[in-house]
């Protein structure tokens, strides 16, 4: 039973994800967290994660920006090494609050971000990456924050889905290797890693006939339902 509600929510997951650029995390985290608790939750996610971002790459793969890629994969990729060590040094209880108040702090900071529309270059890109690495290596996901940074760069669409996509793939795979290399990836939570994958996978291929009708407003509406639905859920769990 665990393993199919993994598998239901992971194909809706993955659709919005490919639909929006983020989302999965947010709606398959706190599951995962109930399911097999907190620190083990975070490298499932990071292998389904993988899975999801290489979905979205082959969809889209004639869109993506290398450069903008190069820039922040430079230093996202050694932010999240570090992140990952930071994890794995705090308390699970703790891990399950800091998670939900990202969550739910991440909703003033999009719309702040959002609001300014602000135009930003490769150095902006290489400099927002090491920071958006280490909360990656802490957190999970940070979509939020990379949908703002990627579309001020002037990416849209197909582009961006692309784009950030492979950004993200990278930092993920640095991420999986540093738990292997920390002794924190038995092969259970590879198994289930891989099954949260192959739901997010098939969700992000059947994304890509949606893409071009969803609407600004909508795409808004969904990332802050979210981070607010997911933030009060790690924080209700916290609290058990």
């Amino acid at each position: 039973m665990a393993y199919f509600l993994v598998l239901l929510v992971g194909m809706a997951a993955g659709t919005l994800s490919g639909i929006i650029g983020t989302g999965s995390s947010m709606m398959l985290m706190p599951l995962l967290v109930i399911l097999f608790g907190p620190q083990h939750a975070v490298p499932i996610m990071a292998i389904g994660a993988i899975m999801g971002n290489l979905g979205k790459v082959l969809a889209w793969r004639h869109e993506i920006h290398w450069r903008a890629c190069g820039a922040y994969i430079t230093t996202a990729a050694p932010g999240a090494v570090l992140g990952v060590h930071t994890l794995l040094a705090l308390p699970a209880h703790w891990v399950e609050v800091f998670l939900g108040v990202f969550f739910l702090s991440m909703i003033p900071v999009r719309r702040w971000l959002a609001k300014r529309s602000y135009t930003i270059t490769l150095w902006h890109l290489a400099l927002a990456g090491g920071i958006i690495g280490f909360l990656t290596g802490i957190v999970v996901s940070t979509g939020p924050i990379t949908v703002p940074l990627f579309t001020a760069f002037g990416l849209e669409r197909g582009a961006f889905l692309a784009t950030e996509a492979v950004s993200s793939l990278a930092v993920y795979g640095v991420k999986v290797a540093t738990f292997d290399s920390l002794g924190a990836l038995p092969w259970s939570l590879v198994l289930q890693g891989l099954i949260t994958g192959s739901a997010l996978m098939f969700g992000s291929f059947f994304s890509r006939s949606i893409v071009i009708r969803m609407k600004p407003a909508t795409f808004k509406l969904l990332v802050d339902g979210l981070m607010f639905s997911s933030g009060l859920s790690l924080l209700w769990s916290a609290g058990q």
